[in-house]
């Protein structure tokens, strides 16, 4: 497509514009653009006359954006933005390409950042650049080439690749129950806490435990981030997804309120254009996940320390986690703060007992956790 050149402004002249309507004022774009007041005054004057429109309106020294003008701004915005990512892409890696990927911030940071570096070995010469988005967008509207997605694979126009499964645990301060919870209706009585994204996931849960709960009452936060806090306060009850509980639960923040890990309707999906599906860096991407999946590479922080299946008083750890293998996930994060080097071969004596700083924290918060509930059920 070729357009009439005068509706091809000059870019110094879009930044002008966008930078006097994002600041507010002449003297604050000036700055930003490391020009003079006056050098701004012509760069805008210049996009009125090859518009053949007023933008600006003149009050003494000062200027201010028309209507037409704001709204102009906001539309060019956008197209400086995909203009400066695309110079990036091209200058940053030119050879093996880039994926531009939108990722869900909790998901993003706790998941999948990990398992990057395994991706950056396979494919040294592809670039993965990751910015937050919270809910689905245009990607003809955006410069990114993938995102990740929960839900349905049913992003309009777009191919996808599963990525997890949802499985979550309802979990609360250790302060927050005032007596054992001995059936799962007890868990109503109790203050819920509802992600944004995710609202009929308390209604699934408690059906998933045979409960039918029409009426929900509770607070509702936006993002992982905040629920998990206000569980940490004692503000009521959350369900957090495995991969984000399982750090505050081994080290005796949290603890589960109710049965074991639940598998939600939903997933995470790696999703992309259509049109993007030729895309060398994007292929590349998306074939490393299938190869970890098909073999189920695990995380490479998830070690497992012989010896730790044997202490005594991990019971509570099980059942939040339903099985020896969902508690060695659990001590992934504990592990990784306090790891050491590899000692001498253990004994069977070693064992009984928890000779490394990190077996001597979990048991800790451990022993702590099950005293708080014998006082609990000798008061009831």
């Amino acid at each position: 497509m070729r357009s009439p050149r005068r509706l091809l402004p000059s870019i110094p002249s879009l930044r002008a514009i966008e930078a006097l309507d994002r600041l507010g004022s002449a003297t604050a774009a000036a700055q930003e653009l490391s020009l003079s007041q006056s050098a701004v005054s012509r760069q805008l004057q210049t996009l009125e006359q090859q518009l053949g429109v007023e933008v600006i309106h003149r009050q003494g020294r000062g200027m201010v954006l028309s209507r037409e003008g704001q709204d102009y701004a906001k539309s060019i915005r956008q197209a400086l933005q995909q203009i400066t990512q695309a110079s990036l892409k091209l200058t940053v890696n030119p050879a093996g390409g880039s994926v531009d990927l939108a990722i869900l911030p909790t998901f993003g940071m706790r998941w999948l950042v990990p398992r990057l570096p395994d991706f950056a070995r396979a494919y040294p010469d592809v670039t993965i650049n990751l910015a937050t988005r919270l809910k689905p967008f245009n990607f003809a509207m955006e410069t990114f080439d993938a995102a990740i997605h929960f839900g349905a694979p049913d992003w309009p126009g777009t191919q996808n690749l599963r990525l997890k499964t949802e499985r979550v645990v309802a979990v609360c301060a250790p302060d927050l129950l005032d007596r054992p919870i001995d059936d799962v209706r007890d868990v109503l009585r109790l203050p819920l806490l509802h992600i944004e994204t995710r609202p009929e996931a308390w209604r699934h849960w408690f059906a998933e435990h045979g409960v039918d709960a029409d009426v929900l009452t509770g607070t509702v936060h936006d993002q992982f981030s905040t629920i998990t806090q206000a569980a940490l306060h004692g503000l009521g009850v959350a369900l957090l997804p495995d991969y984000l509980a399982e750090e505050d639960i081994a080290t005796g923040r949290l603890q589960s309120v109710w049965g074991v890990v639940t598998e939600t309707p939903g997933a995470y999906h790696l999703v992309w254009p259509a049109e993007k599906s030729g895309n060398p860096a994007l292929s590349s991407f998306a074939r490393g996940w299938q190869t970890r999946l098909k073999t189920k590479t695990p995380c490479p922080d998830n070690h497992v320390l012989s010896g730790l299946a044997h202490l005594r008083g991990f019971e509570p750890l099980a059942s939040a986690f339903g099985g020896q293998r969902s508690i060695q996930l659990s001590y992934r994060c504990v592990e990784r703060r306090y790891r050491r080097k590899p000692g001498p071969p253990q004994t069977e004596n070693d064992r009984q007992r928890p000779r490394s700083d990190m077996c001597r924290t979990t048991h800790r918060h451990v022993k702590k956790q099950k005293a708080r509930a014998d006082v609990k059920s000798a008061q009831a």
